[in-house]
């Protein structure tokens, strides 16, 4: 089944139990929120929808820019130019850096995804990718939408369960059936494609949550609106004070202190993506959550919208 947003469900507002205390440790701790009710897009902003912004529009992406100096102090001129980050699959790895499947490809862009002679044949339908955050803002704010808060994103994506594993319940792959595009295999060099697809996949591919949103988990990881922080603030102690609409903590605080050379500000990205792997990375769950650069675009992220009363 594919899905053609920008069709939105609406998301009752309430209170739930946000994060989690029993996986990464920026997931905890686990604590009670509150959040008005919103519209979200029943699926990720697709290739199709995001050409027709650009036809009307003329915008052009980061990635089809080159990069500004100030953001890279010391960076050789001649890697400036328009690119971005591709994941490339090795043969074979030595530990867990990351530089030996992730390479920067000169002329890389939401357009030719894998850079080199890769385009959108057959693929209009596929979560957008290689968008920063400005490019999913811009977007946005054309369709008169906005990005979700984590608190948003968060509770859109559990669909009504609360205490469970994932977005569907408890097991991952229930009664022999993939319920989200994610990577079976030894990542990153053992791709089985147990679910059908070695990379992104038509929206829709795979059963909606409780609430009708596809592709919530897996796939491709999502753009929120908040600033990254390492951990969750304290739960309230009185019913009183639970936070009302929780946003992030600030740009300065966000950036990484291991990477002082990296100026970008960075913000919270949900849902996992079809480079998830139980071997290397659980992030496949509503919970879940990891930090990237406003600036950075990669193969595995995308977005999509709410809108508030």
């Amino acid at each position: 089944m594919q899905v053609s947003a920008p069709e939105q469900v609406w998301i009752d507002g309430g209170s739930f139990l946000m994060g989690s205390d029993h996986h990464y440790p920026e997931e905890a701790p686990a604590h009670p929120v509150k959040v008005d009710g919103f519209w979200i897009d029943v699926a990720p902003v697709t290739n199709r929808q995001f050409a027709a912004f650009v036809e009307v529009t003329g915008y052009v992406t980061l990635a089809e820019k080159a990069s500004n100096p100030q953001d890279y102090p010391g960076a050789p001129p001649e890697m400036l130019k328009p690119g971005s980050v591709v994941f490339d699959p090795p043969k074979r790895v030595s530990g867990r850096d990351p530089s030996q499947w992730w390479k920067f490809k000169f002329g890389a862009n939401w357009r030719r995804p894998y850079g080199g002679l890769s385009n959108l044949r057959g693929k209009l339908d596929h979560p957008v990718v290689q968008i920063a955050y400005a490019d999913a803002m811009a977007y946005a704010v054309w369709a008169d939408k906005d990005l979700p808060t984590e608190a948003e994103w968060e509770v859109a994506a559990k669909g009504g369960l609360e205490g469970k594993e994932f977005a569907w319940g408890d097991e991952f792959i229930p009664n022999g059936r993939c319920m989200a595009n994610t990577w079976h295999g030894m990542f990153p060099t053992e791709n089985l494609k147990s679910d059908g697809f070695e990379r992104t996949s038509p929206v829709g591919s795979f059963p909606p949550n409780g609430y009708g949103l596809y592709d919530m988990i897996g796939n491709v990881w999502e753009w929120t609106s908040d600033y990254w922080t390492t951990r969750h603030s304290a739960p309230a102690e009185k019913a009183c004070c639970v936070p009302v609409n929780p946003r992030g903590g600030s740009a300065e605080a966000s950036r990484d202190p291991a990477r002082p050379d990296i100026r970008a500000a960075r913000r919270v990205i949900k849902g996992g993506s079809h480079l998830c792997a139980p071997n290397y990375c659980r992030r496949y769950r509503p919970q879940a959550r990891h930090p990237q650069e406003e600036n950075a675009a990669t193969t595995h992220i995308g977005f999509r919208c709410v809108r508030r009363p």
